[in-house]
């Protein structure tokens, strides 16, 4: 066995999966203002960006060769509220952000988030009442923030909320304005973890929550469930489907891949992010080695992409050779 692994070029050569460029989706989070860089303490290196900034940030991540950038908005509190109707502004953070892009010429993939969490003043997915996630009002409201979405510019909704039926609604919706050509990206497999942590904080969500997610987002224990969640938004019309998180799933992902052979995508969520981060930053690991393997990891798994913060990190690895 050692004979095949004698050299680089032949290493290179026998390598079963191997990670590009192309696998990687950039998330940037969004911020109001001028010339703003806002650090975000719980994920060291990642910054919040004022809309005037992001063209120029994702100007750079396609030279690097990055396809997809994601945009997340952190909203000012006092544009949170229980009906999360700045959702549905055409001229909210995320719309203006990809319109910005737009503008700019570049030719790159936008994906936008479909969910309430960074305009609920509750911090939820949904509309809550009296302590219920409401699923039928809630696609209701996700298919028309889809449409705003669109107009603005979006080439891929990713619906996150885990509401039942919310695929095909926003499909619906896309298909009946004339959107036939944009995509839909489903969070098909999200669970209830302890690794959004650093995301809540990163968009403001945080403090807002009420109580936990686990009504609508997956027990960590259960997988068949999974198959279930994604069978039924690829029947729904889906282009693609995400297991989020990442890492303490790749057996999720790798089922999901097996069972359906669809485009699937695995988000290397905000705490995984963080822990890498922060013991690269403090000399416990080679942040670059640890980087390239993990994310060589997704791809083993059967992910045919990653949405990540380590995006423009490993693409210039991956440039460097």
């Amino acid at each position: 066995m050692r004979r095949n692994r004698r050299t680089p070029w032949l290493r290179r050569l026998v390598q079963e999966n191997q990670l590009s460029v192309d696998d990687l989706i950039w998330p940037i989070f969004v911020v109001d203002g001028e010339n703003q860089r806002q650090p975000i303490p719980s994920m060291p290196g990642v910054d919040r960006l004022s809309v005037d900034l992001v063209a120029d940030a994702v100007g750079g991540a396609v030279d690097l060769g990055i396809p997809v950038v994601a945009l997340f908005p952190y909203t000012d509190p006092d544009l949170k509220t229980p009906d999360g109707r700045e959702a549905l502004n055409p001229e909210n953070l995320v719309c203006r952000a990809t319109r910005a892009v737009r503008d700019s010429g570049i030719d790159v993939g936008v994906l936008c988030d479909v969910a309430l969490d960074p305009y609920n003043s509750d911090g939820h997915d949904g509309l809550v009442a009296d302590g219920i996630i409401l699923n039928d009002e809630t696609v209701e409201i996700l298919s028309q923030q889809a449409l705003v979405q669109a107009e603005a510019g979006c080439d891929i909704m990713a619906p996150s909320d885990m509401m039942d039926g919310r695929v095909a609604a926003i499909r619906s919706a896309l298909d009946g304005k004339g959107f036939q050509d944009v995509a839909v990206m489903s969070y098909a497999a999200k669970y209830a973890s302890a690794f959004y942590g650093p995301f809540r904080d990163a968009v403001g969500a945080t403090g807002a929550l009420k109580g936990d997610k686990k009504t609508y987002q997956m027990d960590p224990g259960n997988t068949d469930e999974a198959l279930r969640e994604v069978a039924m938004d690829i029947s729904e019309g889906a282009d693609m489907v995400m297991v989020k998180p990442g890492l303490p799933y790749l057996d999720v992902v790798q089922r999901v891949k097996q069972s359906f052979g669809m485009p699937t995508f695995a988000y290397n969520v905000s705490g995984e992010y963080a822990m890498l981060r922060g013991a690269g930053d403090q000399g416990w690991i080679d942040y670059d080695k640890t980087v390239l393997e993990m994310l060589t990891g997704f791809k083993r798994a059967g992910a045919d992409g990653i949405l990540t913060y380590h995006a423009v990190d490993a693409a210039k690895l991956l440039k460097s050779g």
